[in-house]
């Protein structure tokens, strides 16, 4: 007889949830894997049963991360690189925790914690889609696509990082800031 499946989906995604939450707010070396149990309302067999260790729930919350991201990513694509970045910013501003803990180098530094590089570059390849067949239509100047996504991708990402640091005047005009520079970048690109 098959034994009955104790941890579904449910509590995975849960668990993935609170993990990056935790994690931002208290640092990878303070959290405890007794703590993300109980912030997702199960038991750390839970977390053995499903990803094996801290470090491999640490992996699996960033590739999530990165797997949503990449789907919003996705979903923006076909409506231009302006649309790219607009996603960019949505998804940062909806997921912080997972942002930072995606992009902000905490867990290197404590664990051997990286994301998987297939899933992290998938999340980019629409971006980069997006660059070749905007210099195909002639809206984006000749080069290497992957070196120009780069390139717009870094710019997009300093401002979103500032962003979400809560750098600058608590009133400071995040939207309008972000929406100048996502023009600018359109015009240095520019045939």
């Amino acid at each position: 007889m098959a034994r009955p499946i104790v941890h579904d989906q449910l509590v995975q995604q849960r668990l993935l949830a609170v993990t990056a939450e935790l994690v931002d707010r208290e640092g990878p070396a303070r959290v405890t894997l007794r703590d993300v149990a109980a912030a997702a309302d199960t038991s750390t067999s839970a977390i053995y049963s499903l990803f094996g260790g801290k470090a491999q729930l640490l992996t699996a919350a960033v590739d999530d991360g990165f797997r949503t991201f990449g789907e919003s990513q996705r979903d923006a694509a076909a409506n231009g690189l302006l649309a790219l970045g607009r996603a960019y910013r949505a998804w940062a501003l909806e997921h912080p925790a997972l942002y930072r803990l995606m992009f902000g180098g905490a867990l290197a530094a404590y664990v051997d914690c990286s994301p998987t590089p297939e899933v992290a570059s998938d999340s980019m390849l629409p971006l980069v889609e997006t660059v070749t067949e905007a210099q195909a239509a002639g809206r984006v100047r000749t080069g290497n696509p992957a070196v120009v996504a780069m390139a717009i991708w870094g710019q997009v990402h300093g401002l979103v990082s500032l962003e979400l640091a809560q750098m600058n005047d608590p009133a400071t005009d995040w939207a309008g800031i972000y929406e100048t520079a996502l023009e600018s970048v359109a015009r240095a690109w520019a045939p």
